[in-house]
């Protein structure tokens, strides 16, 4: 949807630097932080996936590349159980994330 109208308010300084600071903390524009509160939509923001998102594209590559053996026909099979635990660690990592997001305010 296109942003094609302006929509001006009164508030305080205060209240507009805290506006500014929560919607550069989620990385959203301060229109579509302000946007998304009103309409009621939440915005949730997660700093902990940096380490998460690394190993997940780790992960990911390594699936890559047996896949490419795979249909070259140089390996047949594989065990991946290593990659299996990766993965639930991860797991666990984001619901540990997602619970601390929702008792945090």
């Amino acid at each position: 949807m296109s942003k094609n109208t302006t929509f001006s308010i009164r508030i305080s300084q205060e209240d507009l630097d805290t506006i500014r600071q929560k919607a550069k903390q989620a990385r959203m524009s301060q229109s579509d932080y302000v946007t998304r509160c009103c309409l009621g939509r939440q915005v949730v923001v997660v700093e902990d996936l940096k380490d998460v998102l690394k190993q997940q594209r780790a992960i990911g590559n390594n699936l890559n590349q047996l896949t490419m053996l795979a249909n070259m026909g140089r390996i047949t099979t594989v065990n991946l159980d290593c990659a299996a635990r990766e993965l639930a660690g991860i797991s666990e990592v984001i619901r540990d994330i997602a619970e601390r997001g929702r008792w945090s305010k």
